[in-house]
């Protein structure tokens, strides 16, 4: 394998919460005259997997505690975007000025608990992460699979920031039908050198190429990656997360 094509797939509406994922896509990929093919990997934004199932709340709906006042007042951050901050995780990593690095429930490490108003409409609505990105994924995979009666993977992204580097990135926060990791060890590189420790967080990267046709503000929140032999398996978004013990900045 040389090369693989990455495709994305305009059309699809405002999602609401109770849509059928699966069914926009479809009809998406319709309009476009794409017909998904075995083994094809299909990426959707968390975003719209999160509208979908109604992870969206209003600043009505929330009052800021007096810990959360404090740490806004401490961030610089509005009190009530703290409130839900707080509500999403389940400790904090690092906090300072503007910032509030969060484990969130789910078990990832990022900015604000994957909080986020970006491509939500109303200034005072605040998107949350999937409560479980993995069984998403498994349910919009098998209402594919049984429509086109193939097998594939489906992989639901969201844009988190990295330690060492500036700028973020798309990375895998749901999987299902492909191993979350390619594993290197036992194999032997070019000049016959046997791996220790290599192992590649492979829907990582897939996702990060999807993101270079879905774009943060174009509207197109699913992408088609076609020709890529992924390794088969049962992945989960926590085989991404270092275990605590493992973790030197924890």
């Amino acid at each position: 394998m040389s090369s693989f094509t990455v495709m994305g797939i305009e059309g699809i509406p405002e999602v609401s919460a109770g849509d059928d994922l699966a069914l926009l896509i479809i009809e998406a990929l319709d309009k476009q005259g794409i017909r998904l093919e075995d083994e094809d990997i299909v990426i959707v934004t968390s975003k719209i997997v999160s509208k979908a199932e109604g992870r969206i709340i209003a600043r009505n709906d929330v009052q800021p505690s007096s810990f959360a006042i404090q740490l806004a007042q401490l961030t610089k951050k509005d009190p009530f975007e703290v409130e839900i901050i707080l509500r999403e995780s389940l400790r904090p990593i690092k906090v300072s000025d503007h910032v509030l690095i969060m484990e969130t429930k789910q078990g990832f490490i990022c900015a604000n608990a994957g909080i986020d108003q970006s491509n939500v409409g109303d200034d005072d609505v605040f998107l949350l992460l999937p409560l479980d990105a993995d069984a998403s994924a498994m349910k919009i995979r098998t209402s594919l699979e049984n429509h086109y009666g193939i097998n594939l993977a489906v992989i639901i992204s969201d844009t988190f920031g990295r330690p060492w580097r500036m700028g973020q990135t798309n990375v895998a926060i749901g999987i299902s039908g492909m191993s979350a990791i390619s594993d290197y060890k036992g194999k032997y590189d070019y000049y016959g050198r046997e791996l220790k420790s290599t192992e590649i967080a492979i829907t990582d990267q897939i996702a990060a190429s999807a993101e270079m046709v879905m774009g943060k503000a174009d509207g197109i929140p699913v992408a088609v990656i076609r020709g890529y032999s992924y390794p088969k398996g049962d992945g989960k978004a926590k085989h991404l997360i270092r275990p605590k013990q493992m973790d030197l900045f924890r």
